[in-house]
């Protein structure tokens, strides 16, 4: 989502004719100052050191689709999650369940022993 802010800043200043100063990223701790010119192609990192470049179109697209798919899986995680919490609470019903059970089965046995 932070990218796509970024785009759209770029494509404003683009717009608008004018240069953005910027500094970026280089490593841990290091930067470095950039000066970014109007410009119809962008840089994005996909992962395992891959850098593509696309036209800013292409750019707002992809990462648009992303977000949304994005978005998609955390709504089917939180529902998976929600279940998960469900069963969980289930389980230690049972399992105190099962404990009163054998302390009741255990009461009577001594009495009956008794």
């Amino acid at each position: 989502q932070e990218t796509l802010d970024m785009l759209a800043f770029l494509k404003k200043k683009a717009d608008d004719e004018e240069v953005v100063n910027t500094h970026f990223n280089l490593s841990d701790n290091v930067y470095a100052k950039a000066t970014i010119s109007n410009s119809d192609r962008v840089y994005l990192w996909l992962g395992a050191d891959v850098m593509m470049e696309y036209s800013r179109d292409e750019a707002t697209a992809l990462l648009t689709e992303n977000v949304e798919a994005a978005t998609e899986r955390l709504k089917t995680v939180n529902e998976d999650l929600v279940f998960v919490r469900e069963q969980t609470i289930t389980a230690q019903v049972n399992v105190a369940r099962f404990y009163n059970w054998d302390v009741i089965q255990r009461r009577a046995a001594r009495e009956g022993s008794s």
